[in-house]
């Protein structure tokens, strides 16, 4: 069986999948708002389509390293399965908030706005809470649902496909993820957030999670994977063997 890489490149792995996801999403946001400008479903559509292509490369470029969660939802979910070591998930969490502020940073500066922007788009609406818990739950029951019904090979595809649809079908644009949300604070551009919205936001995604991973639990009470179906394909199921900082010294 392959080995699982470090626990140190698993987080870079996540801070850069982090980092130019953040800079996909905000910085298709604000091309949107400049190549299409008072066009908002115009601006949405390319904000989705970068979106999800984005979602797609860096799953597939960087799962065989870290499982490619890039949202603490996920790497929630994935320690309660047991698919992620439960003391690695709160490195998880801090490498994506990192990630997620710095691509913002880094679009802003691409486009030639100030570094730091802190939004005033104001979300925080019954309906857009709503539209973030059936986000979430929709995204957790995805991914997690296709793992353990041994497709993990489609996860990358799939949530390309579910992220575009749901820009769409939610209110709220499908954020999904505490950490993007925490990211595009700093951006006052089409894609941000105010900061007075975040909170509740996170709530409702954190509900959303929830729902969604009882959902796999009734859908499919035992993952099919077994050691017959090898895990190196897997966006997110890594090798049984795990190991934290305290097992790597100077490991890289």
């Amino acid at each position: 069986m392959q080995s699982t890489p470090s626990l140190r490149r698993r987080l870079l792995a996540e801070f850069l999948g982090s980092l130019l996801l953040a800079a996909v999403v905000v910085g298709s946001g604000i091309a949107a708002q400049r190549l299409s400008p008072g066009q908002p479903g115009l601006e949405l559509l390319e904000n989705a389509a970068a979106t999800a292509a984005g979602l797609y490369v860096l799953i597939l470029t960087l799962a065989p390293i870290s499982g490619a969660h890039f949202n603490p939802l996920v790497s929630a979910v994935a320690a309660r399965l047991d698919l992620l070591a439960r003391g690695d998930a709160p490195f998880y969490v801090a490498a994506q908030l990192a990630g997620c502020v710095a691509g913002a940073a880094l679009a802003n500066t691409m486009f030639g706005s100030a570094l730091i922007s802190i939004s005033a788009h104001h979300r925080a609406a019954a309906p857009h809470l709503l539209a973030e818990v059936v986000a979430s739950a929709g995204l957790v029951l995805v991914i997690f649902g296709l793992i353990r019904a041994g497709r993990a090979a489609n996860v990358p595809a799939a949530v390309a496909a579910y992220i575009a649809s749901a820009y769409f079908f939610t209110s709220s644009t499908s954020f999904a993820n505490p950490a993007i949300t925490a990211g595009r604070v700093f951006s006052n551009s089409f894609a941000g957030i105010a900061p007075s919205s975040v909170a509740a936001f996170m709530v409702a995604q954190s509900i959303g999670a929830g729902l969604g991973l009882i959902c796999v639990q009734l859908l499919h009470p035992k993952s099919i994977v077994t050691e017959n179906h090898p895990h190196e394909h897997s966006p997110l199921r890594l090798p049984s063997e795990r190991r934290t900082l305290a097992d790597e010294p100077g490991a890289l």
